[in-house]
């Protein structure tokens, strides 16, 4: 195993990754594109993960329900995650699996965005939670770290994160969910979002 990394070393093993970082960026734009069409016709998105993404995963349905930047309607956002009374109740009667699974079950339906966050991409919770989406026909969108992993292999898009720490991972999600939230308001028309697409609308 390798050694953690620290002070100035982790900021250099952050660098390394995000100079591999960009073959996701334009996935995530797409995510956000593909989110306000979703949202702006009265669909849902359910995100989930564990430990430090299920705090990221809230963050995001935090930035949907309320805003990113400029002010804009509320859109139907739920984190799984933060569901407490459910995630005990679930964790007392059914296997571990079902955690996020049922909830998804529960919320989701045909044509809702699934966003699920694991940093290895194994967390058995989160694989089943992509599969139950993807049987109700949902659009299951992951972010994980380094490929292959099983939760990749359920997702409808993914954005993997090329970096060998589960820090370095969790705090490019970030920069994920930053970047699919500023796409999503350009889409929808709030804000000046000056991004490389919304350059190329201009010039066309």
């Amino acid at each position: 195993m390798n050694a953690t990394p620290c002070d100035h070393e982790h900021l250099a093993e952050l660098s390394r990754a995000l100079e591999r970082f960009g073959r996701c960026v334009e996935v995530l734009d797409d995510w956000g594109v593909r989110l306000a069409g979703v949202l702006e016709r009265g669909g849902r998105l359910l995100a989930a993960g564990n430990g430090g993404s299920a705090a990221q995963a809230q963050h995001l349905t935090a930035e949907l329900v309320g805003r990113y930047r400029e002010d804009r309607p509320p859109f139907s956002a739920i984190c799984l995650s933060a569901e407490t009374s459910s995630l005990t109740a679930i964790a007392n009667d059914y296997p571990a699996d079902e955690l996020f699974a049922r909830q998804v079950e529960a919320h989701g339906r045909a044509g809702d965005a699934l966003v699920l966050m694991s940093t290895s991409g194994t967390s058995p919770n989160i694989v089943a939670a992509a599969r139950r989406g993807q049987r109700l026909g949902m659009e299951v969108l992951a972010m994980t770290g380094p490929l292959p992993n099983a939760l990749a292999a359920e997702a409808t898009s993914v954005c993997a994160v090329d970096a060998p720490y589960t820090a370095t991972v969790q705090e490019l999600h970030l920069v994920g969910l930053h970047i699919v939230c500023a796409a999503l308001d350009r889409t929808l028309g709030v804000g000046a979002s000056r991004t490389r697409r919304s350059l190329e609308d201009l010039a066309g």
